[in-house]
């Protein structure tokens, strides 16, 4: 069975959108120092441009996202499912990250919304480290529905 197959059913969708949108803004909220200066501004225009983008997006590219991870959930069924897949995700951060971000630099790519882009553009380059240290929530958030 694939991830998708496994969480992109009607009945978990939903809740898994959900707790993801809540671990972005808490991803955000976290974050310090310079860099959080232009992340935090960031995510308040983007959010004062459109409210509830951030779900809307979460929601547009979930099934994408997952599809990214699913060459991840595969590797650890084929490597015999030793250890959780969170904990899998977690040992390759990196690899999850790139994963992700290449399913936003697509849609970014194909945006009209050029503010969006704007910004996408201006925080991409420190992307990496930001969306690597989500792993560990998103791992959370995955860990108890795949077996």
């Amino acid at each position: 069975m694939s991830l998708k197959d496994t969480l992109c059913t009607p009945e978990l969708r939903p809740s898994l959108v959900d707790a993801c949108v809540r671990l972005v803004d808490d991803e955000v909220a976290r974050k310090s120092g310079l860099s959080a200066i232009a992340i935090k501004g960031a995510f308040k225009v983007v959010k004062a441009i459109k409210p509830g983008f951030i779900r809307e997006i979460v929601n547009g590219l979930f099934d994408e996202f997952v599809e990214a991870l699913d060459g991840h959930h595969q590797r650890w069924v084929e490597g015999g499912k030793s250890g959780s897949f969170g904990a899998y995700l977690q040992r390759d951060t990196r690899g999850v990250s790139d994963a992700l971000l290449g399913v936003t630099d697509a849609r970014a790519r194909r945006t009209s919304m050029t503010q969006v882009k704007k910004l996408y553009d201006k925080l991409r380059p420190s992307a990496q480290d930001h969306v690597a240290s989500a792993v560990p929530g998103m791992a959370r958030i995955l860990d108890p529905h795949v077996q």
